[in-house]
């Protein structure tokens, strides 16, 4: 489920996931503005990537945003934050464990917080946005690794003769 702090009417979360580079979500209200992203269950989280144009958007336009993490809006607590510099396209926001663990970030919900936009603007904008897990081992023939067959062994079956 996805929600978001403010919204100015027709740029709210139907815009933010329409798949149109054209649309966005435009905040309305004072900052921070947040988008939250909460998941039916425990999910793996690798990475949030976040679409935004400067060229279109100039002062919506997010300059530093910090992502939290918990089980619910009541214990949050600070992932990562990133300060952007005029971005044009997508932007990615890796998330890895705060704990220390290599691993991907463990979570029921994510929040994106737009703390500051460039030239001092008050709203944002942000055209869309994609939450991916990370990327798990495709496993063929019972527990055989995809990649086992580019070997000299596996080759003589990529053939049928």
């Amino acid at each position: 489920m996805l929600s978001l702090s403010s919204a100015k009417p027709g740029n709210g979360v139907e815009q933010l996931r329409d798949g149109s580079l054209d649309t966005y979500w435009q905040s309305d209200g004072v900052a921070p503005h947040t988008l939250n992203v909460a998941f039916v269950r425990r999910v793996s989280v690798s990475q949030v990537c976040l679409y935004v144009d400067f060229n279109l958007d100039e002062s919506y336009t997010p300059k530093k945003i910090a992502v939290k993490s918990g089980t619910s809006l009541h214990d949050l607590i600070d992932v990562t934050a990133v300060e952007l510099h005029e971005p044009i396209g997508w932007v990615t926001i890796a998330l890895s464990d705060p704990y220390g663990s290599n691993g991907p970030l463990r979570t029921h919900l994510i929040q994106l917080r737009v703390v500051s936009m460039h030239q001092n603007g008050r709203d944002t904008h942000i055209r869309q946005l994609k939450v991916f897990g990370p990327r798990a081992d495709t496993l063929v023939m019972g527990n055989t690794p995809l990649d086992s067959f580019h070997s000299t062994e596996m080759q003589q079956y990529a053939v049928l003769r």
